[in-house]
């Protein structure tokens, strides 16, 4: 990290005189103080616990020097009004100051899976960095900017929205050089009144960028109301200004083109949704110079977060579709309709465990209920419903389904009915089948996974 004592000092506007303490350069900064080494800043955040009470840990593992919002005896220190907020204004600084050029992607779904494409397809022609793990909030996207390395010439940063405002801030602070929002779904509509209100909250991610700018966003028009006039506007979707004009989908690949490449692309996963997510990456990266062939050779060593859709094996042989970090109404139809045109294993049957989506306010358990028209008899086999507000689609779809084909799983304040989850999955489960497994990652399906990946 290059920045040292006194700029930062300078750049915060300390409230104290640094320069009783002598300068120094920074390795790096960290908000744990057990992640602190030596020669590094303390960045004292308020949550759970107030960061203040561990400044003399910080200093004990090898801090030079900490923020502060009161003042200290014996270590060196910067007094700031608000540690958060200077950690904000020091990323937005450093940006500036290494002229970093900044990807920014949001979106109720497949924000995490574009991100990671855009930054394999720049990684081909440049030094580049990205969000790692869900950093994508108010802490976590200035800490990513402060732990780029020094030699990064393109940043790409995810942005997350729980509340209205949230990607306005993290805009302004990383004063994207493109945008990208992915889709406009139902996530978090228990702190959002409407789709309406989450798509404003979504364009905010323009708020930050110059005149000009390219932003890349989907052909819906509950976004029409908010587009910016200010910045060049590119949008995907059938027939829109970038789409995909073939798509040829197989159990773990895919292969699509577009209207604006002159080949095929083949990708290493599957769903039409991530073929919409590497067309996006790949028309930005094409305007940054990485050439199409190059695009190509990228795409067939490509490597996703975690616990997004994957392939995975039962210990029986079964086929496990994954995708267990995050549901909400939007992402649980795509997957579903995935999982549907997936041709079957040779003597097998398709299963589906499906638990709560969380976070979807008042109209929670009607969006449940909903699901019932992504649940076909004819191809679905057996049905495994788990948490309080599955019994909403539980109700539907004993009626659709044969008699003793859908199953229903307690999962409230009072009772958790995990374990018999985990045991009729198991009792029904044959070798040659498919099972996809989708829900909240509060629901904790990844150990239901790692239970059938261990022992069926």
């Amino acid at each position: 990290m290059q920045l040292t004592f006194y700029e930062v000092a300078s750049v915060l506007k300390a409230k104290n005189d640094v320069h009783l303490f002598p300068d120094c350069t920074f390795r790096k900064a960290e908000f744990d103080s057990r992640l602190i080494g030596e020669g590094d800043l303390f960045l004292p955040l308020k949550g759970a616990r107030d960061g203040h009470d561990f400044i003399a840990t910080a200093f004990e593992n090898g801090a030079v020097a900490t923020l502060s919002e009161k003042e200290l005896e014996g270590y060196p220190y910067i007094l700031v009004d608000d540690v958060l907020a200077a950690l904000q204004h020091l990323a937005r600084y450093y940006l500036e100051k290494m002229k970093v050029d900044v990807f920014a992607v949001t979106g109720s779904n497949g924000k995490t899976t574009t991100k990671d494409m855009l930054a394999h397809l720049l990684s081909m022609a440049y030094k580049t960095y990205k969000t790692q793990g869900n950093y994508n909030n108010e802490i976590g996207l200035p800490y990513t900017v402060l732990h780029m390395p020094d030699d990064t010439e393109k940043l790409v940063l995810e942005m997350g929205q729980d509340h209205m405002g949230d990607i306005h801030l993290l805009s302004t602070i990383a004063q994207p050089k493109v945008g990208i929002v992915t889709l406009i779904g139902e996530a978090h509509l228990e702190f959002f009144k409407s789709r309406h209100e989450i798509a404003k909250g979504k364009l905010q991610i323009a708020d930050g960028m110059k005149n000009g700018a390219l932003l890349v966003v989907p052909a819906d028009k509950i976004i029409n109301d908010f587009l910016p006039s200010q910045q060049n506007v590119v949008r995907f979707g059938p027939d829109e200004d970038i789409c995909l004009t073939k798509l040829e989908e197989r159990k773990d690949s895919l292969t699509f083109e577009t209207n604006f490449l002159t080949s095929a692309i083949d990708l290493p996963v599957t769903g039409k949704y991530n073929a919409t997510n590497a067309m996006v990456a790949t028309y930005v990266a094409l305007k940054e110079g990485v050439t199409e062939e190059a695009i190509q050779k990228a795409f067939l060593t490509l490597e996703l977060t975690r616990n997004r859709t994957e392939w995975k094996k039962a210990k029986n042989g079964a086929d496990i579709l994954s995708d267990v970090y995050n549901a909400n109404p939007t992402a649980m139809r795509l997957i579903l309709e995935t999982f549907s045109t997936i041709p079957y294993n040779d003597n097998g049957r398709k299963l589906v465990v499906l638990a709560d989506m969380k976070e979807l306010g008042a109209e929670s358990k009607q969006m449940h209920s909903a699901m019932i028209t992504s649940l076909n008899p004819e191809i679905l086999s057996e049905i495994f419903l788990y948490g309080e507000d599955m019994a909403a689609l539980f109700s539907y779809a004993k009626e659709i389904f044969p008699l003793g084909r859908v199953h229903y799983f307690v999962k409230n304040a009072e009772k958790d009915q995990f374990p018999a989850l985990v045991k009729a999955i198991k009792k029904v489960l044959q070798p040659a089948d498919q099972v996809l497994i989708k829900g909240s990652n509060s629901m904790n399906l990844a150990n239901l996974v790692e239970e059938l990946e261990n022992e069926v």
